[in-house]
């Protein structure tokens, strides 16, 4: 079946039976391709639904297409045309016979194409006529540009409007576009770009003046050109052969960077098997590196195609040239490695110079310690050997001399060589026989001296002995082994009553004592002796008050005095239960134990001993107005300081003010004398002191005196009544009012003083210390350091009985096997 009908032409083919459908682009097609006025195929209705199934009229188009456009011709050759119109074959055949070779502005038009050639629907009458006087695309030069937005809205001219655009001017920030649109220009032939010289017009001078050189670009057309032309036979034997030469020191660049890449090659990927199949024969390699050295790019590039003819035809010998360049390259292997082993020679060189130069700094380095360990040697061997004489040797002072300038000059070699170990063979002896004929008690000073300049010498201070050991300080040592002795029998003949000398001897040996040797010396040799005095002394027999052969030793055994308190209060106890208050012996023996035992203790012991007998005193005591005994009240009032006020308030209550009112009140009553009666009263209250008056039971049995008193005058007992009795018992008690509230006044002023003035002189505490001391102060604490007792360092100090010390603003207590710390609040409940 034949669809001839639906696109194709009917022609001479068809009349023949042959359906032929013609793609050929004709005149026609050529001079209307650019025109915008020809008639344009339209569809119908009945086409645009079904396309290429539509019934055709035989009187429609003969050139019907699939969508209304014509199918291309791809089988001509490239149209290189820009932006103009092509002419027709004819129109160039024509210009060729007419030989019009000059510019296209002088070239005829050409005559239009037969309407005939054309479809019905698109052959123009008029397009001839507007073609000389329009551009490629029949854009006119000039003006009118965007004029055929006036059959649209104008939307294009809107927006360049927006955007700034002012007709006239080009486009851009600063109207840097050109003004008119860019002109076409028609070649003369069917050319490609340049073919036919410039072909710039006047409009693209005007927007980019650039003066082109002609020559030069013909020169570069040429030179181009010249580049795609083969070399004529003859041309190869003209040139001169070429030589490369390659220095010394190129070549062992390009060994190092050889060398290199085979380095970084080789490892795991040494043992590769590589087949190299890019050249006409096969090959095969054994790595990575061999391959890279077969591919490596010469300096120089391999030989042109003609080139290697030329030699071949002229010389051809390609067995001398494989051996050529195999000798050049065993001289280049040959000249690497001679670099190579240059290099390593160079290398070793300085690496013995290095080593020179480290073995001769060692060198010098050994000899110096030689000559030092020779010195040093030179001054031990001036110390005395056991085959020296006694006498003959240098002394103390001279043996000291020598162990500082070994500490001084040749610290290295004391330390290391521990020449502080030669003190226990040289010192010892020497210092055994000072101290052999010295009597601590008698000359507590003797060796004090040369002990505290071998202390400089000898104590470590990174070593905090403890217990006497292998291990120990050369000075410790020194002490204990020559010290010691001494002291441990000057101790074991000392009478502990003759307490003076011996407190100033280990009061003046304590700074230069060891921790541990000094609490040897105190809890294991003097506080024995103590003890044993303490159980031999009998307080009825003994002249010598047992605290003053006791108390000395406060500041230096402190709290390690403990165990004898218990007892000497036994001892007392039973000394008093004979005694009677009027024996003021009892009262200056316990005097200066009151701040000696603790305040709980010190309570206890008189409350048990002399509460008691002061009682008793009282009961005796007959209070008589008119022939009053004094003596066993001052009796009891002299034991004020040693009792508590609690304890002394209520025995006076219970002892002394029911009498004394009683008394009082039968005076009242016998028609007494207010006179006397108030002498009397302010007799009895001068004897007391003014902190008993400020107890509130004191002053209140006080007021209760004159309340009675106020009533004997008001009620008028006793019958008659002396004139201004009553006035001068209301002026008396007015004014024992008066002075209790300015009593009481000045006593709160002065508490208030006293806290300010604590508060001002201690102002705020400047460490934990400070603060430690300001807390004891305030609740009636004793707070002091403990002589030479230290802890790793730290002083010891006596919160009360509690033996604590302070590091970095921690409290530490002592335990029972370790230092605890603990709260401040903490430590001063403990005390308490």
């Amino acid at each position: 079946m034949s669809m001839s009908h639906l696109y194709g032409r009917r022609g001479e083919e068809e009349e023949e039976g042959v359906e032929v459908e013609s793609f050929e682009v004709t005149d026609w097609d050529l001079a209307n391709e650019f025109n915008p006025d020809r008639l344009r195929h339209r569809q119908s209705k009945e086409q645009a639904t079904y396309g290429i199934w539509a019934e055709r009229d035989s009187d429609e188009d003969e050139r019907p297409s699939f969508g209304g456009k014509r199918s291309k011709d791809y089988t001509t050759p490239v149209n290189f045309v820009s932006a103009g119109l092509r002419k027709t074959a004819a129109e160039e055949k024509q210009k060729e016979e007419g030989g019009s070779d000059d510019s296209e502005d002088e070239a005829p038009s050409a005559p239009p194409p037969p309407r005939g050639s054309a479809p019905k629907k698109l052959q123009m009458g008029n397009f001839r006529g507007n073609q000389s006087q329009r551009f490629a695309g029949g854009i006119q030069s000039g003006q009118g540009i965007g004029s055929w937005e006036k059959h649209t809205r104008g939307i294009g001219q809107k927006l360049l409007q927006k955007m700034g655009y002012q007709p006239g001017k080009g486009l851009g920030k600063n109207a840097q576009g050109i003004v008119n649109p860019i002109e076409a220009k028609v070649r003369k032939g069917k050319g490609a770009v340049g073919a036919y010289g410039n072909e710039r017009t006047q409009q693209s001078l005007q927007d980019f003046p650039v003066v082109d050189s002609e020559e030069e670009e013909e020169k570069e057309f040429q030179k181009e050109l010249g580049q795609w032309r083969k070399d004529p036979a003859g041309s190869a034997a003209k040139k001169k052969p070429k030589y490369s030469y390659r220095t010394v020191d190129e070549l062992k660049a390009k060994g190092k960077l050889v060398g290199r890449s085979i380095a970084a090659s080789a490892g795991e990927l040494a043992q590769v098997k590589v087949i190299d199949m890019t050249g006409r024969e096969q090959k095969v390699y054994y790595s990575y590196s061999q391959m890279s050295n077969k591919h490596s790019v010469p300096d120089e590039g391999p030989p042109s195609m003609s080139t290697r003819d030329q030699k071949g035809s002229g010389f051809a010998l390609p067995e001398l040239e494989h051996n050529l360049q195999l000798l050049i390259d065993l001289t280049e292997q040959d000249i690497l490695q001679s670099a190579r082993r240059l290099q390593h020679e160079k290398d070793v060189v300085v690496s013995l110079s290095h080593e020179s130069r480290a073995l001769q700094s060692r060198l010098d380095v050994e000899q110096d310690a030689i000559q030092r360990m020779e010195a040093v040697l030179a001054l031990v061997d001036r110390f005395p050997s056991g085959e020296t004489a006694p006498g003959e040797g240098p002394s103390l002072q001279e043996c000291a001399q020598i162990f500082e300038t070994l500490q001084t000059d040749y610290y290295e070699e004391y330390k290391t060589m521990g020449l502080a170990d030669l003190a226990v063979a040289v010192v010892h002896p020497l210092l055994k026989g000072k101290l052999r004929s010295w009597d601590p008690l008698k000359d507590n000073s003797h060796c004090l001296e040369d002990i505290g300049q071998w202390r400089s010498i000898l104590e470590s201070r990174n070593l905090h002995s403890s217990a006497p050991d292998s291990n120990m300080d050369p000075y410790h040592r020194l002490l204990w082994e020559v010290w010691i002795p001494v002291m441990r029998s000057c101790v074991s003949s000392w009478q502990p009553r003759m307490v003076g000398p011996m407190v100033d001897c280990v009061d003046l040996w304590c700074p230069l004592l060891p921790h541990w040797i000094l609490d040897h010396l105190l809890e294991q040799l003097i506080l024995p002796r103590l003890q044993r005095e303490v159980d031999n002394w009998n307080p009825l027999t003994d002249t010598v008050p047992i605290h003053s052969w006791i108390h000395p030793w406060l500041p230096l055994l402190q709290s390690r005095l403990e165990p004898l308190y218990p007892p000497i209060r036994s001892k007392l106890s039973n000394a008093l239960q004979r005694w009677h208050p009027s024996d003021g012996s009892a009262r200056l023996i316990l005097q200066p134990w009151k701040d000696v035992f603790t305040p709980g203790a010190w309570e206890a012991f008189m409350v048990k001993n002399i509460i008691p007998k002061l009682a008793l005193c009282l009961e005796e005591l007959v209070i008589n107005p008119h022939q009053q005994q004094m003596e066993p009240f001052h009796w009891v009032m002299d034991w004020e300081g040693m009792l508590s006020p609690s304890s002394l308030v209520s025995l006076l209550d219970k002892n002394f003010f029911t009498k004394w009112l009683q008394v009082l009140c039968s005076w009242l009553s016998n028609s007494p004398n207010y006179e006397e009666i108030t002498k009397w009263y302010l007799g009895w209250k001068s004897m007391f002191s003014d902190v008993l008056l400020s107890q509130p039971l004191i002053k209140e049995k006080f007021n209760e005196a004159l309340d009675i008193m106020n009533r004997a005058v008001s009620s008028g007992m006793g019958g008659y009544m002396q004139p201004g009795a009553r006035e001068n018992i209301a002026y008396l008690t007015q004014t024992e009012r008066r002075r209790d509230f300015q009593y009481e006044a000045m006593q709160e002023r002065r508490d208030a003083e006293s806290v300010a003035h604590r508060g001002i002189s201690a102002g705020v505490p400047t460490n934990f210390k400070d603060l430690i001391q300001t807390k004891a102060e305030e609740n009636n604490i004793v707070f002091m350091p403990l002589v030479a007792k230290r802890h790793e360092g730290k002083q010891l100090y006596t919160f009360g009985r509690i033996v604590i010390y302070i590091d970095r603003g921690v409290v530490f207590v002592q335990g029972e096997k370790t230092w605890v710390p603990t709260s401040l609040q903490m430590l001063i409940d403990m005390a308490k």
